[in-house]
């Protein structure tokens, strides 16, 4: 990225399974080479389905914790902590864009960072100095609301601050086979079906998705880790280039394709 970049970029970062801050596998290692190049960063802005509110609320904490908000994984995963500072001032600033925009929305000043805002940010930025904060995805949320939220957040990419929508390209638990098993053929079409509606900047097949995408049910059978997908691509420019970053399926089903806007 140029260091006169005045526009901080926009990501959609698959996060898959907690055991990606272990594994890194194909998408960890692109991530960490592509941080490397990020210049001029403020603050990182997450919108992750871990975080899901009955109204909007935005993350004050100026020293969030990390959050493991899961069970049944490995020990070492317990033991990772990402440290990273949170950034008030920048948060109350997205709080007061939000409510401009006509959102309903309240600051926590307690909550820590979860792990689809961590976990991802482990690879991306790994010395974690940046700081985060996060913006919570409303029970309520459907797809237009996703792009709308992140239309209204856009403006912070110009305080530079990099706005990560963290989800999953697919996401279905119940599918989940043994690590290393084969991709899973309903999911690899789901994947290339929004791969190909992205690269062409199609909001109109990207918000009806779950009618015109191949499998969407079996692939998303809830939105949240789907939605921060919309966030991501509300928050980018018209026109703006799209980098698709490859990423492997896990556990046969856990598409870890993930996407950029606004890098050179």
């Amino acid at each position: 990225m140029s260091p006169t970049l005045q526009r901080a970029p926009v990501f959609f970062i698959s996060h898959g399974a907690p055991t990606f801050a272990l594994e890194p596998g194909q998408l960890g290692a692109k991530l960490l080479a592509m941080g490397q190049n990020l210049t001029g960063i403020k603050a990182v802005l997450v919108v992750s389905p871990h975080w899901q509110t009955r109204e909007l609320q935005v993350l004050t904490t100026p020293r969030p914790e990390t959050v493991h908000d899961f069970g049944g994984f490995p020990p070492a995963l317990y033991q990772l902590q990402y440290p990273a500072p949170g950034q008030p001032e920048l948060a109350l600033e997205a709080l007061q864009l939000l409510m401009h925009a006509g959102w309903s929305v309240t600051a926590d000043a307690n909550r820590g960072l979860d792990h689809g805002a961590w976990v991802p940010l482990w690879h991306l930025l790994p010395k974690a100095d940046i700081p985060v904060f996060q913006v919570s995805l409303p029970h309520s949320l459907d797809t237009a609301g996703a792009l709308a939220l992140g239309r209204a957040l856009a403006p912070m990419r110009d305080r530079g601050v990099l706005i990560v929508g963290s989800g999953s390209l697919t996401h279905n638990l119940r599918d989940l086979q043994r690590p290393g098993a084969p991709a899973a053929d309903y999911a690899v079409a789901f994947a290339q079906w929004v791969r190909q509606a992205v690269a062409r900047a199609d909001e109109a097949a990207l918000l009806d998705y779950r009618r015109l995408a191949p499998h969407a049910a079996r692939a998303h059978p809830t939105e949240e880790h789907f939605l921060p997908l919309l966030v991501a691509l509300g928050a980018s420019a018209e026109g703006e280039a799209v980098q698709r970053i490859a990423g492997d399926i896990t556990h046969g089903v856990l598409s870890m394709e993930s996407y950029a806007w606004g890098l050179d």
